[in-house]
């Protein structure tokens, strides 16, 4: 039993648990909150947030910790951004210890997905490259408005925005720089650089760095092309931003509240359509949207990033995988098509078996939270409570962090059902299921197959 329990699918569980009460522990403590005598469940509900990068908040961050409380929760933030997985397998090598093949593969499965990599390689390029991104990021925010953003403020920011944590010093996020299109600029590089996968970003500077070597010397060198998993990635990302850009210009210039300019209610739709894909900032306050935007951004929470990245969600390659399916089956094809290749059946198995439990989750979730966060009101007094309680459940389980307000005032058992939420979210449900499956024994024979008249 204990091996089962030490396989490499389990490992990141245990330390994101173990992660999450240290992080609690510490966030109670005197010189963390102050005087202000932070509940168990509230320091638990925060750590959680932090670490599953998710950024619903119980208490007003800027406010009610200390600076010393503030560093704690940045800590969890990057450490979650970037994996419990990956710290663990860098510090064996750094201590001269040899990884196993399986834990090669978990980890290579986890943030590259293809299990044939140099993990020693691998892992420090992506602590240079985020140290590198989030470096830049934080001074570019304290040159833009020093006074703004400290320089504190700024590294937090930035940390919080590339690691899509959502998680801000100010009460109402970044509502103050909302028609700012520079500060608007980094957040939303930082959350879509975040978001993309630590694969596609050491390709696309790799890609980079070749061009720039072929244009500072007089030789040619080979063309580097573009990988089929990167183009898929950075394609899909681009479509989503623009079109829930935008949906949501449409949906408030059609009937929501005036945000400004139309220049500036552009610039509000393509920072949510950013933002609400994972990363959790908002530059106007959720309630005061429509509910079409609403409704639009469920689905953004819901596909989320990309595979191996910062997000959470179901990933853009699934919602892509998807529609090449759909698609297919309009045009009589056998084969899901995306781009020179054609997906394997194994592959559409594993996109359709994300989407159904994604889809059970959410769905026992948000009855779970009806109940608990007014289930005794009748329907005519609780108008609009069902789409906030769903709103907050696809932001949990996207880890993404917006709200409509509902999150401040969560009942005890409402928070740990979010709690609960944001860890499966994080870790994800093909990696829980991935996990319970190594316990079982492979089975040696196959029953009768039939066929059951469907539709």
């Amino acid at each position: 039993m204990r091996s089962k329990l030490l396989t490499p699918f389990w490992l990141p569980v245990w330390f994101f648990a173990a992660a999450i009460v240290l992080g609690a522990v510490l966030l109670r403590l005197d010189w963390c909150d102050g005087t202000q005598s932070l509940s168990f469940i509230d320091a638990l509900f925060t750590s959680t947030s932090a670490i599953c990068v998710t950024g619903l908040v119980v208490v007003d961050t800027g406010s009610y910790f200390t600076r010393a409380g503030q560093g704690v929760i940045l800590l969890l933030i990057q450490l979650g951004g970037l994996g419990i997985m990956t710290y663990t397998s860098l510090m064996l090598y750094l201590l001269g210890r040899r990884v196993s093949l399986g834990d090669r593969m978990a980890v290579g499965l986890s943030l590259l997905h293809d299990p044939r990599f140099s993990l020693r390689g691998f892992l420090f390029r992506v602590l240079l490259m985020t140290m590198l991104i989030e470096g830049v990021g934080a001074i570019a925010l304290w040159f833009l408005d020093p006074v703004g953003f400290s320089f504190f403020s700024a590294i937090f920011h930035s940390i919080s925005a590339f690691c899509n944590a959502g998680f801000s010093l100010f009460p109402n996020s970044l509502v103050r720089w909302q028609g700012d299109w520079a500060v608007n600029a980094v957040f939303m590089i930082l959350i879509t650089a975040g978001g993309l996968g630590f694969y596609v970003l050491n390709e696309c500077s790799g890609i980079v760095g070749r061009r720039i070597k072929t244009l500072t010397h007089s030789a040619p060198s080979k063309p580097h092309r573009m990988s089929w998993h990167t183009r898929v990635v950075l394609n899909t990302s681009l479509f989503l931003v623009v079109a829930g850009a935008l949906a949501i210009f449409g949906a408030e210039l059609a009937g929501g509240e005036s945000f400004g300019d139309w220049d500036d209610e552009l610039l509000m739709a393509l920072f949510q359509s950013v933002s609400c894909r994972t990363a959790g900032f908002n530059t106007v306050e959720i309630a005061h949207m429509t509910n079409v935007s609403l409704v639009f951004m469920l689905f953004l929470m819901f596909v989320g990033g990309s595979p191996g990245s910062c997000a959470g969600g179901i990933k853009t390659t699934t919602i892509r995988a998807l529609w090449a399916f759909i698609v297919a089956q309009f045009r009589g094809s056998e084969q899901t098509r995306i781009g020179r290749f054609s997906l394997s059946s194994q592959s559409m198995n594993k996109a359709f078996t994300l989407v159904v439990f994604a889809g059970f989750i959410v769905a026992g979730t948000t009855i779970v939270l009806n109940i608990s966060e007014g289930g005794d009101i009748p329907h005519i007094q609780a108008r609009g409570h069902f789409l906030e309680t769903l709103f907050e459940v696809f932001s949990a389980y996207g880890t993404v962090g917006l709200s409509t307000g509902l999150t401040g005032s969560l009942t005890s058992v409402g928070k740990v059902v979010v709690i609960m939420l944001m860890f499966v979210g994080r870790l994800g449900p093909m990696w829980l299921l991935s996990a319970l499956q190594s316990w079982q024994a492979e089975e040696r024979y196959r029953v009768a197959e039939q066929d059951l008249p469907l539709g």
